[in-house]
């Protein structure tokens, strides 16, 4: 697919697979100008569409010249906090386009630190990085190297507060080595650093956290994910209590959706769209570990009708961020017994999850954005 000089007119020639036209030119209000750069994936009448490259120099001009893709890397001491480091990710009109949480070993965390090997803070950082969970994200956006480091602030968490009280180590930092995050400081360092933890070639780089017991699963939707509610979504299951042992952002395909929500087939008059908004976008996959945490979740999640919610239940998360019951924020393991199965695989009619979460790539081969 091509992106041309008006946003929101697609031009879709011929369907080579089916070997007939499928599109021409129309309006499609759906498509926003945030989603529109090389390497997203878009839904146009159901289908998922990947955009490789601008229709004309123009377009290229006007929508890509000052596209950037950067590396945020939050430390373990504000992992807790993520909600709020997305949340000042969003106001910036950045976009998160890849995350995943997970445990970097001590060689690990030297190689990805090697240019600081002969700094005297060298063995300090690299210990503290390597200390806990870490979340990594490729974040894209209008010269994004320099603004995600802008909203950093000075590398001391101190000099932040002195100079930049509003920037993220000046909020949540306490030195120069727990200091909220990491930001590439080049585009050279960025691509460098985005393939350490995001490959695009063999492999997946380091894993994510799932330790598939006593957890739950959860996933934040893609509508939610593109009206910048990932943020609050997060803080809210962390305000409420519930441990967050894993996340990763994925983009499904519409069969895996399907497979997904097979159960729900024939059962729930809204399957087709269900189906249909689970493979619109990127969605966040969670793992939420702790005692009776698929019940004690699931009641959190509120009913599946955001408006039934609202009555019965407002503090809920589908009566905060719901819209109906296709668009309802999140979805959440139904049965207790199947909280393990969701997140750890043991069930086929909930590959989905257990796919995400250890990105298989011969039987989940899409769901990784």
């Amino acid at each position: 697919m091509h992106l041309f000089t008006n946003i929101f007119v697609l031009y879709l020639k011929f369907d080579v697979k089916n070997q007939r036209i499928f599109l021409r030119r129309t309006k499609y209000d759906d498509i926003h100008q945030e989603d529109l750069f090389v390497g997203n994936r878009v839904n146009v009448f159901s289908r998922q569409l990947n955009l490789i490259e601008y229709g004309d120099q123009y377009t290229a001009n006007k929508l890509g010249s000052k596209k950037e893709r950067t590396l945020a890397l939050i430390k373990p001491d504000v992992v807790t906090k993520i909600g709020d480091v997305l949340e000042l990710i969003y106001s910036s009109n950045l976009i998160v386009t890849k995350a995943k949480m997970t445990k970097l070993t001590w060689s690990q965390a030297a190689d990805f630190y090697v240019e600081h090997q002969s700094k005297p803070f060298f063995n300090n950082l690299v210990q503290f990085v390597s200390s806990g969970p870490v979340v990594a994200m490729e974040v894209m956006g209008d010269e994004a190297v320099s603004l995600w480091r802008g909203l950093l602030g000075p590398a001391d968490s101190a000099v932040a507060r002195r100079e930049a009280p509003q920037s993220a180590r000046a909020q949540f930092g306490t030195d120069g080595i727990k200091n909220v995050g990491h930001g590439s400081d080049s585009l050279a360092a960025a691509a460098r650093e985005l393939e350490f933890f995001f490959p695009s070639t063999i492999g997946h780089g380091p894993s994510n956290t799932a330790i598939y017991s006593d957890c739950t699963c959860c996933i934040i939707k893609p509508h939610a994910m593109s009206e910048g509610l990932t943020g609050k979504i997060l803080n809210s299951i962390s305000a409420a209590g519930f441990e967050i042992s894993a996340l990763e952002m994925f983009s499904v395909d519409r069969a895996n959706a399907e497979e997904f929500y097979e159960v729900y087939k024939g059962v729930v008059s809204e399957y087709t769209s269900m189906v249909t908004e689970l493979c619109s976008g990127p969605c966040m996959v969670l793992e939420i570990h702790g005692t009776d945490t698929p019940q004690t979740f699931r009641d959190f999640c509120g009913p599946a009708d955001p408006e039934i919610a609202r009555h019965l239940r407002p503090t809920t998360l589908r009566a905060l961020y719901g819209k109906d019951r296709v668009k309802n924020a999140v979805h959440c393991t139904d049965l207790p017994e199947d909280g393990v199965l969701e997140v750890g695989g043991i069930s086929v009619t909930h590959s989905c999850t257990l796919y995400a979460l250890t990105s298989a790539p011969t039987l989940f081969p899409l769901c990784r954005a």
